[in-house]
């Protein structure tokens, strides 16, 4: 699948649910609703997309948790008023979270909740801490700031969506820097998704050569004349840099992801046993989920 072959053997996946969530909410699927009324389009289309990838030969699964924001704000909405916020969300949308996570768990499937971080933080925090236990952690989510835990081929970035694997060779290729420079790369050129705004006038180009060569926002000099690489505008740039270096700093730290949070389960917590059979067919009856009784092809 895409980039780069894959490890074999005993590996983890991680899921942000919540992406998920709004991929399904937004599909071309027709309406659904559960028979209490409840739209339930996103939740089910959720779910149908655990028990594909729990039958996906070529992905093999033996460990598997997913993370959601719930609710989807975080620290970070203090520390900025345009960064990404639930207003604006499909209310139906917002709806179904506390839905999602019930219709995982159901899946016998371990939901991390996070709450004051994001399910990103929850997600590098998990790839990081259980990597050396396995022979390969597998992010599934195309969201670009988890590419900044990518490590190697133990741990990668998989998009689903758009069958596409990157590893850290894959990464430094896309973004023209390393994943350990990630972070500084989205602060400096922002990140829509999340509402950050970056420094003005710094284009990808220019700061991928910067931070290819220097590594991290700090280590760039202060006076271009010192630059060792060549970028258009070198005085504006840097002129830039002097002028915004607090909301510089404040956007790096927005976008770093927290690595050392308590995860609260072990690798063997993740395990997958198979589908809790009573509990997945109440599921399904309470959402009206019919065509999804007969999809698990192991019960617990």
């Amino acid at each position: 699948m895409g980039e780069q072959p894959h490890a074999a053997g005993r590996r983890v996946h991680l899921v942000d649910g919540t992406y998920e969530l709004f991929r399904a909410h937004y599909s071309k699927r027709p309406a659904r609703t559960a028979p209490d009324g409840r739209d339930v389009k996103a939740t089910v289309g959720l779910a149908g997309s655990l028990l594909a990838l729990l039958d996906d030969a070529e992905e093999a699964v033996t460990h598997l948790g997913v993370a959601f924001d719930r609710p989807i704000e975080s620290w970070r909405n203090a520390r900025l008023d345009s960064y990404k916020s639930s207003e604006g969300v499909d209310p139906a949308l917002l709806a179904q979270l506390e839905g999602a996570e019930e219709a995982v768990a159901a899946l016998g499937i371990h939901v991390w909740r996070a709450e004051e971080v994001e399910a990103d933080d929850v997600l590098a925090s998990a790839a990081v801490q259980l990597a050396p236990e396995v022979d390969q952690v597998r992010l599934l989510t195309p969201d670009k700031d988890l590419a900044q835990v990518v490590d190697g081929t133990r741990i990668v970035q998989v998009d689903r969506s758009r069958d596409v694997e990157r590893d850290e060779a894959a990464v430094v290729e896309r973004f023209g820097v390393p994943p350990t420079a990630i972070a500084d790369l989205l602060a400096l050129v922002g990140d829509d998704a999340d509402g950050i705004p970056g420094l003005k006038g710094i284009g990808q180009r220019t700061a991928a050569t910067l931070l290819a060569r220097y590594g991290h926002l700090d280590a760039i000099p202060a006076d271009p004349a010192a630059w060792e690489v060549t970028v258009r505008g070198a005085a504006r740039i840097a002129g830039t840099r002097t002028d915004q270096a607090e909301a510089a700093q404040l956007y790096r730290e927005l976008t770093t992801l927290a690595r050392d949070l308590d995860l609260g389960v072990g690798l063997e917590d993740l395990a997958v046993t198979g589908v809790p059979r009573a509990r997945f067919l109440a599921w399904c009856e309470a959402v009206g989920a019919d065509r999804l009784r007969d999809r698990p092809r192991r019960w617990a």
